[in-house]
């Protein structure tokens, strides 16, 4: 079902803390049940990351956002590095813990801060379907939050004034409007499935995704995690 957001392209600053909300009830059990070797298995949507250096990432992330710590270089690659280095000696719960009060504090801030924030809500709830890949859980890039991953998405791309995109989503009751609206480019067309599209997007490997139709824009062009 489409929402307000989809057929305005107002942003709705309570969205990314709904996203956040609804991947921790689902992430956070899902982790407290894995074995401690679980977390140890590398990421392939992540190269020379583990499941434990993706949640410590995320976790760290988010911790900054609800601390408003945000030096130059924040969110950088080395920055990240750092992160995930200051936890090393951390058990694997308490990373999961720290997880799931980022997932809960970290969405009243991100709604003040006028969308600039945005992009860290999806990415995590990305990061989560690149853990459910790497366990081999169904519903990657999916779930509950995915209408409102999907809304998030269209929302970010207008704001940067991305390359526009027509989507006509299984997903969806109406084509999903992505990009910079009133370019001089005329828009791609994608038809295909809600995960498929949100894995183009964040740039994620496309092994089992749906079949789908993309045209007028190349693939790599969509990428918003790659810059």
């Amino acid at each position: 079902m489409t929402t307000p957001a989809d057929v305005q392209g107002v942003r709705d600053p309570e969205l990314p803390g709904r996203l956040l909300a609804t991947e921790r009830d689902e992430l956070v059990p899902l982790l407290r049940s894995r074995a401690d070797a679980d977390f140890a298995l590398p990421v392939a949507a992540c190269p020379g990351w583990t499941v434990r250096d993706v949640l410590a990432h995320c976790s760290s992330a988010l911790i900054r956002v609800v601390e408003k710590r945000f030096e130059d270089g924040v969110f950088s690659p080395e920055c990240n590095d750092r992160d995930i280095a200051e936890r090393a000696d951390w058990t694997n719960a308490r990373v999961v813990d720290e997880l799931e009060r980022g997932m809960t504090e970290a969405g009243p801030v991100i709604a003040r801060a006028g969308g600039v924030l945005d992009a860290v809500a999806l990415g995590e709830w990305v990061h989560a379907g690149d853990v459910r890949v790497t366990f081999g859980e169904p519903g990657a890039y999916a779930g509950r939050g995915l209408p409102e991953a999907l809304t998030l998405l269209g929302t970010i791309t207008r704001a940067r004034g991305h390359v526009p995109l027509h989507a006509d989503l299984d997903d969806l009751d109406e084509p999903l409007k992505l990009g910079e609206a009133h370019g001089e480019r005329p828009p791609g067309r994608f038809i295909g499935d809600g995960p498929t599209l949100l894995r183009l997007y964040a740039g994620r490997p496309l092994d089992g995704a749906a079949a789908y139709e993309l045209a007028g824009v190349e693939a790599a062009e969509l990428n918003i995690f790659g810059d």
